[in-house]
């Protein structure tokens, strides 16, 4: 599965670039008796800070700036208040069951272990260093089935109304078989290379309209993406799977259109799309597991929220920025 698709969801709490060093020392908050220091805020907003570059407005930019990073440092006293509460209970997970949570990644994305490497190796991170943040991962995923796993509650008027919601929705869109050729840019990488990149990109875009031109025998040579063996193939996909800037542009191109270079987190996209489908909704009796799983999830994450206030209010922060 290609980097594009959003299933990933460990991964994208990985990235992480080197803080400048000005920033080190610098404390952002006090937890009750833990700091989170600035540089670890500037890590964790990285890619969306360089992002941020490229808007021309200066207020703007500072404005989104802040938003960014409260929103960061939010989620990061909300992670200090549960590991605070993993400590206290003492829990603990296995090596093994680290194992099975590292395969399961793979699993979803497809993957195999050197495949998996690569993926880990462009968020900046190595196996090792994965492990240990899966273990973190998966000793909060327990404490949340510890407090609030017993709230959730999803019955079949609900599954029966959000099949109805589902079903109207998906009468009236459709999804696109697409392909593409990706230059990727380093976590790491400079403003100058990720411009280097980008003027790559669009030499490949210029080649890839040229009259007589194969799309997919063109990325399977110069796709630097996981998807470059099947021609960039990406096969079809409803809105919202890939990441937003991807999906925008794909959904919104004529059927073999190809697209300016679109920037994510992964690098330059030049998108071809093939097909387009209308889509139609599978019968109730279809969807119910996954109908059930959709709504579980949705509950958990409002009752761990709530959770996580209620650590708040009980806790001793100091915000410095």
């Amino acid at each position: 599965m290609p980097p594009c698709v959003k299933r990933l969801p460990l991964l994208t709490l990985l990235t992480a670039l080197s803080a400048h060093a000005e920033l080190v020392d610098r404390v952002a908050a006090v937890v009750n008796n833990d700091v989170i220091a600035l540089s670890e805020v500037e890590a964790r907003a990285a890619p969306d800070l360089q992002r941020l570059r490229g808007e021309p407005d200066a207020a703007k930019r500072a404005e989104l700036r802040g938003i960014l990073v409260k929103r960061v440092l939010d989620g990061l006293i909300g992670e200090k208040l549960m590991d605070a509460q993993v400590r206290e209970l003492n829990i603990d997970v296995s090596d093994s069951e680290v194992d099975l949570g590292v395969d399961d990644v793979k699993r979803q994305n497809n993957v195999d272990g050197a495949q998996f490497e690569q993926l880990l190796a462009q968020e900046g991170y190595t196996v090792p260093a994965f492990r240990q943040f899966m273990k973190k991962h998966l000793s909060k995923l327990k404490l949340v089935n510890l407090k609030v796993r017993s709230k959730v509650k999803v019955t079949e008027e609900d599954m029966k109304a959000e099949y109805n919601k589902v079903s109207r929705d998906e009468l009236q869109d459709f999804e696109v078989r697409a392909r593409h050729i990706l230059v990727q840019v380093q976590p790491k990488a400079t403003p100058e290379q990720a411009e280097q990149a980008r003027l790559k990109a669009v030499a490949l875009m210029n080649e890839a309209k040229k009259p007589g031109v194969d799309f997919g025998n063109l990325a399977k040579t110069k796709s630097e993406g996981p998807s470059a063996s099947d021609g960039g193939d990406l096969g079809f996909f409803k809105r919202g799977v890939m990441v937003a800037e991807f999906d925008k542009v794909a959904f919104g191109m004529p059927i073999g259109g190809i697209s300016e270079p679109v920037r994510t987190k992964f690098g330059w996209h030049v998108i071809k799309v093939e097909e387009r489908r209308a889509m139609a909704a599978k019968p109730y009796d279809e969807m119910k597991d996954v109908l059930r799983e959709r709504l579980a999830r949705t509950q958990l994450e409002k009752y761990t929220e709530q959770y996580v206030q209620e650590l708040r209010a009980a806790a001793a922060i100091d915000i410095k920025l």
